[in-house]
């Protein structure tokens, strides 16, 4: 396959906004990553209820994608994206400001208004992207743009390095080491949403295309047909349902694994985040390289062996194997790392008009997250942590269905 012009000079500065948006989606996602065993320690609660946190978040995913687009069909892209980068920015301050009061349930309040700004972003950022340049390198540009998405997702952990290390048993200072994190995101994030108030970007055309011969604008033909009628674009909702329900289990509880004293070789708590870290540095290399191969790959090739080597390898980490199994759950993080984008960008192919409908119902899907932490948390609560990661084998398998054949545009009659 010849090689794809990621972007054009005309859609080069929208690009490269749109694309920080990734890093500070993925700052947020990697600091959460890391506050499910700092809660277990902190709050003396279960993993079951630390999976909790995950749930706000991706809850408002499901809440808000929808609304999100409508908002950007009537408004744009661009009033889009402010909107979310203020929901995000007041959460992130509500945090800040709430952590004197050492509530978990308020802590989850705030975590939700964030999520409701992640939501926007992610319904915004991720099909724009696949717009912002030929439609022939649409996969290789969302992963090039989730690529920084996983760079963040590696400092993110660092920040929760510094949020383990100042913990305190003074009542009312629990938390406090998450003040100035939060309070600093929130004052970035509402100084990028000022950028973009001042900052012009393209409302994206539809394009001509062709089907059976028919020639013409491409929302005179899909929207004859119902969104559900879209056998690629339905199959992609469960794909990516099942993909981040796997993606956030495993991303919580890696500390977990790391830390559990049955585990060999088993570390201190205070080092979790160092190993996040490291998975989440694979996670990045993997989505910049897969952006390189799918220049001369098919990204659907890529997508079902990825799938299948983390369905092989799942096993793998259950079986307390030490270092062997932590190294393969590793290799699951740079495996998971196109899957994201790669699916996002194949289920809203060819949908013209209603791609922004479709990216809402995508990343409604993104409720997988909010869902399964807890289900491997309770796994792990009854048979141990290792025993949790068997869990996520059913949705990698369906992913690689997805990759296989379920990528197909055609409808459900065909």
């Amino acid at each position: 396959m010849s090689k794809n012009k990621l972007t054009t000079k005309e859609y080069l500065v929208p690009f490269i906004l749109i694309t920080s948006l990734f890093f500070l989606w993925g700052l947020a996602h990697g600091m959460l990553d890391t506050l499910n065993k700092h809660f277990q320690e902190i709050l003396q609660i279960s993993k079951f209820k630390s999976g909790l946190i995950q749930f706000s978040v991706y809850s408002a995913y499901f809440g808000m994608a929808l609304p999100a687009g409508y908002f950007m069909k009537k408004f744009g892209y661009k009033r889009g994206i402010i909107l979310g980068l203020l929901l995000f920015a007041s959460g992130a301050l509500l945090i800040a400001f709430t952590t004197s009061f050492e509530s978990f349930w308020i802590f989850l309040i705030c975590l939700f208004v964030m999520g409701c700004g992640l939501a926007t972003l992610e319904t915004a950022a991720n099909p724009y992207t696949t717009k912002l340049g030929p439609s022939s390198s649409a996969e290789q540009r969302i992963n090039f743009s989730q690529s920084f998405n996983g760079l963040a997702w590696v400092i993110g952990p660092m920040i929760g390095v510094f949020i383990y290390g100042n913990t305190t048993n003074v009542a009312g200072e629990k938390l406090s080491s998450m003040f100035i994190p939060y309070l600093i995101i929130g004052l970035v994030v509402l100084s990028v949403a000022i950028l973009f108030y001042k900052t012009t970007l393209p409302e994206i055309a539809e394009e001509e295309v062709h089907v059976n011969g028919v020639k013409g604008n491409i929302t005179q033909i899909v929207v004859e047909k119902s969104l559900v009628k879209q056998r690629h674009f339905v199959l992609g909702v469960v794909a990516q349902f099942s993909y981040v329900a796997a993606q956030t289990g495993i991303f919580s509880y890696l500390i977990n694994f790391v830390t559990d004293k049955t585990q060999n070789p088993h570390f201190d708590v205070q080092y979790g985040p160092y190993f996040l870290s490291i998975g989440f540095a694979l996670f990045m290399i993997g989505r910049m390289s897969g952006s390189f191969l799918m220049s001369f790959f098919k990204a659907t090739n890529i997508l079902a062996i990825y799938s299948i080597i983390a369905i092989a390898l799942l096993p793998v980490v259950s079986l307390n194997l030490g270092w062997v199994s932590l190294i393969a759950l590793y290799v699951i993080f740079f495996c998971m790392s196109i899957m994201f984008p790669t699916i996002f960008a194949l289920g809203i192919k060819d949908l013209g008009e209603e791609t922004k409908k479709a990216s809402s119902f995508i990343v409604m899907s993104i409720v997988g997250g909010a869902l399964f932490p807890s289900i491997m948390g309770l796994i792990a609560d009854k048979y141990g942590m290792s025993a949790g990661f068997l869990a996520p084998i059913p949705l990698f398998m369906f992913i690689a269905y997805y990759a296989l054949r379920g990528y197909k545009v055609r409808s459900s009659n065909s």
